[in-house]
């Protein structure tokens, strides 16, 4: 490929370390794609003949069969996936294969391949999130009453819903997809033309090739479109961000997996047991969806430190771009793939949740607002007389709203019986009618709009 100006051959270190063909044959339906749309280009523009465009471009749709059939073969002497098939489109069709390369070099095309690339993995995430969303909505609405204990420093803080909890991780995965499409649209310009850092000669056509590959428009810089990966950059940073929600998902299903809790019994499908121990469920598949999300950090953090110091246009570093990309993205499409069949099958114990809400002493909150309200109390003075009322019940080891109303005036002369009235956990929830608040009226409400959103 380049031997013409080196008298020897690489050492057989240098070979290894500078093949990409054992990871990046994964972009071979873009590499063809985005040859055949070069092709075409040329063929248009009178570059290469008609005939000639025909034959490289009949050879190209042999090589995808043959790929799609027996896999891409690896071959280090020929560096990387873009060799690969013009090799091999030169032992199909002879010398006119070298016509292919005519006004592009590997640095666009490459820059090319990974952003058809990335543009695909976007779009399978981008269902994948689809799907888990509509999960989340269908076991919130089914849940729109279920009282359980909201938290907070995991303490027992007031009751809320479980489908307004579902319904919060709902709105993090809407972020996830706003994120990912915010990325597709900035990565989608071509770079294929820009050639190896100043752009060509020939009286390309760039805008028939961005076209050709659903690309918006072509690139602007020649020197940005070789050297550009905030692409990768924005996809594992949205991968990132998306796994972290998982991550919390995962863990409230492990945590209320747990004997102590025992909020939820996950199906035997996603959980495993022990060698020893015969009683074991263990919600691996939670735990492992909670270790991805470091190991996608990680690819994220690789690639910022890959591209922090490079110099315009393109170094060799830059081939070390898609491991991590690739890599972060099968373990996102597992997680997602986890989690929404955990959504879709787990059983809520929404008994359990309904009896800590009630022992917790979670209404609290709502004999403060009730001495607002009632009494035109200041909040910081209601404050500290509901803090006595919890000390009580606490002592006499029952529910606030089970304290007798004497014990309640020798707190305050103010409170009456009027007060238990929201006492009960299912006042307090039916109080919070505010915009975005857990009242099932309210959680219905946005479960509406979410429909209407995901389209169904």
């Amino acid at each position: 490929m380049w031997g013409g100006r080196f008298a020897a051959g690489p050492a057989s270190i240098m070979r290894e370390i500078n093949a990409s063909i054992p990871f990046d044959k994964r972009l071979w339906k873009q590499d063809i794609a985005g040859s055949k749309a070069h092709v075409a280009m040329l063929a248009q523009q009178g570059i290469v003949e008609g005939e000639d465009a025909q034959a490289i471009t009949e050879g190209l749709n042999r090589i995808a069969a043959e790929y799609e059939a027996n896999g891409v073969p690896v071959n280090l002497d020929l560096e990387d996936i873009h060799m690969v098939t013009e090799s091999r489109l030169a032992e199909l069709i002879g010398p006119v294969a070298g016509r292919l390369h005519t006004a592009r070099s590997r640095n666009d095309q490459v820059a090319t391949d990974f952003r058809l690339w990335v543009r695909d993995a976007i779009d399978e995430v981008e269902a994948g999130l689809l799907s888990l969303q509509r999960a989340l909505v269908t076991r919130a609405e089914e849940n729109a009453d279920a009282v359980m204990p909201g938290f907070t420093h995991l303490q027992s803080a007031q009751p809320v819903t479980l489908g307004h909890h579902l319904m919060a991780y709902y709105e993090m995965v809407r972020r996830d997809r706003s994120r990912f499409a915010d990325a597709r649209v900035r990565l989608n310009e071509c770079p294929l033309g820009a050639a190896a850092l100043a752009g060509t000669g020939f009286p390309t056509d760039r805008h028939a090739t961005a076209a050709a590959l659903g690309f918006a428009k072509p690139t602007d810089n020649s020197l940005d479109s070789v050297s550009d990966r905030d692409f990768a950059l924005d996809y594992l940073m949205a991968a990132t961000q998306a796994s972290l929600h998982l991550s919390r998902l995962a863990e409230e299903f492990i945590i209320w997996a747990s004997q102590p809790f025992g909020f939820v019994k996950l199906p035997d499908a996603y959980s495993t047991g022990s060698s020893i121990m015969p009683q074991k469920r263990n919600p691996d598949a939670a735990e492992l969806v909670r270790g991805h999300a470091g190991r996608i950090m990680g690819c994220m953090t690789a690639l910022c430190v890959t591209m922090k110091g490079l110099p315009l246009a393109y170094s060799k570093d830059m081939q070390d771009d898609k491991p991590p990309v690739f890599e972060a993205h099968d373990l996102l499409a597992l997680s997602i793939a986890a989690m929404t069949g955990m959504v879709e099958t787990v059983t809520f114990r929404t008994d359990r949740m309904r009896g800590l809400a009630e022992s917790g002493f979670a209404t609290a909150t709502d004999l403060a607002d009730w001495l607002v309200r009632e009494g035109g109390i200041p909040f910081r003075e209601a404050h500290h007389i509901t803090g006595r009322a919890v000390a009580a019940a606490e002592a006499a080891a029952v529910p606030m709203d089970q304290l007798p109303i004497a014990t309640l005036k020798e707190i305050d002369a103010r409170i009456d019986e009027r007060v238990y009235a929201v006492l009960t956990v299912d006042a307090s929830v039916a109080s919070r009618q505010s915009h975005g608040g857990t009242a099932p009226s309210q959680v219905r409400a946005r479960i509406a709009q979410a429909k209407e959103e995901l389209g169904s």
